[in-house]
């Protein structure tokens, strides 16, 4: 990749800016038609809200509105070319925290304005799903499971603007689920977990566990249903339970400063589990669904999976043991770019922008939305399908038993 382009190329080749601050990223990145990063900025708010136990929005959108500018301009030097060499800006409007959309929304239309550029909205799911296809060669139709902070959607992409919704979260998505269950292990005072997203903190416990079988009520939201929506908040509030009662047989039920229960990594190992557990169970019908319906019909079908909890090597590896099962192969973007970045918006961007499709017919008066569907939602019609399916316990060392579910 070279970091800077001539003229002459850069005529040759168009260059997306896309720009992020949907959440506690502010990012942006220059992209080519090729799949090229020619240049990134991004300034991490993960620290501070760490510290604060979780995000703030006015704090987050001070931060987006404090180093934005900056972000950008080290996205374009880095690349070595001005904004005039830009073909196109492309932003996340949708979905996200209205505070942080904002920020972006505005600072782009300002850009757009002054240097008449074509404007590109973004759905910021959308940009997880196709981030893949920037580094190597997926086909549509595939299989597509984003997991984060703020969602937890499985998803038929036939497409670029066109995707089916096989199931979403109907509460706490899986990052939310994480980032509680570590409050409420104290996991910010812990000093192994120092500076760690609740996420890592609880990946990082678990890997110390012995014992994950802890929690086991079949009966959790997201279990008995035979469909492809998630729900997180019933093992949630079952381990903050089981948590109050090791802490009032300890003695160190609401201590100051807190104390940790004796058994911690196997609680970190039991929640970590269960969560994978039905993450696993939903695709294994969303499999079997795509098969039955003939959503997806190529041998080998791919899974991409992105989103910030994609980035947990548990997670990763029971969904890679699910699709060899299952005749899929799991294809995720390197952890760098499963997090939020300016570089996946840049490059839904391009991939609008090589099609012809998307452009804002007039930038100053596009809008964000905080909630938005990424598409066609079916998740009745998976329901209705009432599929029963094979749940595969992966997490056996020696040999891969099943159990029907």
């Amino acid at each position: 990749m070279q970091p800077w382009i001539s003229l002459t190329s850069r005529k040759l080749r168009p260059l997306v800016l896309g720009i992020e601050t949907s959440c506690d990223e502010t990012g942006a990145a220059v992209v080519d038609n090729k799949g090229n990063v020619l240049g990134e900025g991004l300034y991490s708010q993960k620290n501070i809200h760490v510290r604060n136990g979780g995000i703030i929005p006015p704090l987050a959108q001070h931060l987006h509105r404090q180093h934005i500018d900056g972000v950008v301009q080290e996205a374009l030097r880095t690349a070595g070319i001005t904004i005039q060499d830009v073909s196109a800006v492309a932003t996340t409007i949708m979905p996200g925290l209205a505070l942080c959309l904002t920020v972006g929304l505005e600072y782009s239309k300002e850009l757009v304005r002054k240097a008449g550029l074509p404007f590109i909205p973004i759905h910021h799911m959308e940009a997880h799903a196709l981030t893949v296809r920037m580094i190597q060669q997926v086909h549509f139709p595939f299989l597509v499971l984003l997991v984060s902070g703020g969602h937890c959607i499985l998803a038929v992409a036939r497409g670029v603007g066109d995707f089916l919704v096989l199931g979403n979260t109907v509460d706490d998505a899986p990052g939310e689920a994480f980032d509680k269950t570590a409050r409420r292990l104290h996991l910010h005072h812990h000093p192994e977990c120092s500076g760690l997203s609740g996420g890592q903190a609880i990946e990082k416990m678990a890997a110390k566990g012995t014992d994950r079988t802890l929690f086991h009520q079949k009966d959790v939201g997201g279990f008995k249903e035979r469909d492809c929506n998630f729900s997180f908040a019933g093992i949630k509030q079952i381990l903050s339970q089981f948590i109050t009662r090791q802490e009032v047989n300890e003695g160190i039920y609401d201590q100051q400063p807190p104390a940790f229960v004796s058994n911690l990594h196997d609680i970190a190992a039991s929640f970590q589990q269960r969560l994978t557990q039905q993450i696993t169970l939903k695709l294994i019908r969303a499999f079997e669904y795509c098969r039955q319906t003939e959503l997806i019909t190529q041998p080998q079908s791919a899974l991409v999976v992105s989103g910030g909890v994609a980035s947990n090597a548990y997670i990763r590896n029971a969904l890679d043991i699910v699709c060899a099962r299952h005749n899929y192969k799991l294809v995720c973007p390197p952890p760098h770019l499963c997090t939020d970045n300016g570089i996946m918006i840049a490059w839904a961007g391009m991939e609008r922008f090589k099609l012809g499709l998307g452009f804002a017919e007039d930038p100053q008066s596009v809008r964000f939305e905080p909630r938005f569907p990424l598409g066609e939602d079916i998740s009745e019609k998976v329901r209705d399908a009432n599929i029963k399916v094979e749940r595969i316990q992966f997490w056996k060392s020696e040999q891969t038993k099943k159990d029907r579910s």
